[in-house]
């Protein structure tokens, strides 16, 4: 159930009206969540955001777009504009970043959409959309010529990386060029905990690799795509200002976690879940009980990761000095906009893109959903 929100000017209710803008006028200052740390919960790890009573710094200054149907992958085209997929419709919109008028691209051929898998993560590269996908036999990724014109289509999609193992669960699917030209993803265990583990599988892993597909120079592990491993499900990849990667992985049962991912660490899965200052196994920087965060997309901006969550419903600012968490993690948006999916940084990092995923079958679609909104940081 939706709370109703504090906001300035205006008051709405119901649950279509209370996720949308009125009248797409007011920009909002949004103010943190706030709850008690669940009994159990290790020191310095929250549930919810300690709070000062000082203004959140993000207010949301509007809706883009609207209408999508179970948006999930999210790129920035030069110039600006932006790309979408549909989960479920195998699709690749282009959404203009000042109108939010939608353009269709196209289907995107041999995706198979069943449960968590379909048409996940995109990335955008010299003239070439890239996308994560699940297929009839396994979870790959391909890339496609755009030429960039609204009116354009995308080519042929041409395999990079085949083999990835798919599940009805936790294929992972985020995936991003970081600043050293080579192209990651995050991937998921499919549900066979064992692969998490295995360094000859691609499952439950960081995968870093060239544009073409080829394990990147100066990968851990001679000849091998695994940067880490351990990992249960990673859905968010971020660099933070000095080149440092950021990932967010769902917990079964007990932990969610934001990690600092290092060359090849073995972060856990399923030996641990969370921290457990084990030898051997990497602990995450923040955590979260599952029913506050289920971690998708993360960005970094302003100093902090921000991280949209799926089950929590809510924005999650973890602040950052170094590789280090400078302070408690702040909830915003808590139940405001249901489930959110994707958060990607743009603007010189003073704006967020914030896709959320309501129609995704585990939400409750209510008007205009889903949408793209368009936050402001301070």
């Amino acid at each position: 159930m939706r709370r109703g929100r504090v906001v300035s000017r205006t008051v709405r209710s119901g649950t279509g009206a209370g996720r949308a803008l009125a009248g797409g006028a007011v920009a909002l200052l949004l103010l943190a969540g706030c709850a008690d740390a669940p009994a159990g919960a290790p020191s310095g790890t929250p549930s919810a955001p300690a709070t000062s009573g000082s203004p959140a710094p993000v207010r949301v200054a509007g809706t883009l777009t609207e209408g999508l149907k179970s948006p999930w992958g999210l790129a920035e085209l030069p110039g600006g504009d932006l790309l979408v997929s549909s989960r479920d419709e195998r699709t690749v919109t282009r959404v203009d970043a000042r109108s939010g008028r939608q353009t269709p691209l196209g289907e995107v051929p041999g995706v198979r959409p069943e449960g968590e898998g379909g048409l996940l993560g995109l990335a955008v590269r010299d003239g070439w959309v890239y996308a994560y996908l699940t297929a009839a036999s396994d979870n790959r990724i391909v890339r496609m010529r755009y030429g960039g014109g609204a009116g354009d289509r995308l080519g042929a999609p041409e395999p990079v990386l085949t083999g990835i193992p798919k599940g009805f669960v936790h294929n992972g699917g985020r995936i991003a060029f970081g600043p050293d030209g080579m192209l990651w993803a995050g991937t998921g265990e499919t549900g066979r905990t064992g692969l998490a583990q295995d360094r000859g599988s691609l499952g439950g892993k960081i995968l870093r690799m060239t544009p073409e597909g080829r394990p990147a120079p100066g990968n851990p592990f001679p000849g091998s795509l695994v940067y880490s491993y351990g990992h249960r499900n990673v859905q968010g990849l971020a660099w933070d200002a000095d080149g440092r990667l950021w990932a967010s992985e769902f917990g079964q049962d007990t932990w969610d976690e934001l990690n600092l991912v290092r060359p090849g660490r073995n972060y856990g899965w399923p030996v641990v879940e969370g921290a457990a200052h084990r030898s051997g196994y990497t602990d995450p920087v923040a955590q979260w009980r599952t029913a506050d965060a289920s971690p998708s997309g993360i960005a970094y901006a302003r100093g902090a990761i921000w991280t949209a969550g799926l089950r929590g419903e809510r924005l999650w600012r973890i602040p950052l000095s170094g590789g280090e968490r400078s302070g408690e993690p702040e909830a915003f948006l808590k139940g405001e906009y249901g489930r959110l999916r994707t958060v990607l940084a743009t603007a010189g990092g003073a704006r967020l893109w914030l896709v959320t995923s309501e129609t995704d079958t585990r939400g409750t679609p209510g008007p205009g959903d889903d949408r793209i909104l368009r936050l402001e940081l301070g």
